[in-house]
């Protein structure tokens, strides 16, 4: 799924990526818990979350992935955004909830690839 398409399905904002909307991502997770992430997650190109500081954009890096997803309309401060451009990140903010966010990219093809579905 190409980010772009994230974007449309989500009704997300694009806070900073926006040369790299065309980039295709192959999985996603949902959590607000980085510990989870780095614990539990591998091979994620998309982070779903409410949390909106540093440690979201660090854990990302950390783990290869490509996009973050502010859920509930989160709004992060500009540090964040400007740790992610640096980065190579993409920055998104969508209205939807967790649960919502997730379910639509869910149904539209993008899995989880998590340690239970080897």
């Amino acid at each position: 799924m190409k980010i772009k398409t994230i974007i449309d399905l989500l009704e997300a904002e694009v806070l900073c990526g926006e040369d790299m909307l065309e980039e295709h991502v192959y999985s996603a997770c949902g959590s607000d818990m980085m510990s989870d992430v780095l614990a539990y997650v591998k091979e994620q190109a998309v982070l779903l979350t409410g949390l909106i500081n540093l440690q979201v954009v660090r854990t990302a890096v950390m783990m290869d992935m490509k996009c973050i997803v502010f859920v509930r309309g989160k709004n992060p401060p500009e540090e964040v955004i400007e740790l992610a451009k640096e980065c190579g990140i993409v920055v998104l903010r969508s209205p939807e909830r967790m649960y919502v966010a997730c379910g639509k990219l869910y149904e539209n093809g993008l899995r989880g690839g998590g340690v239970d579905e080897e």
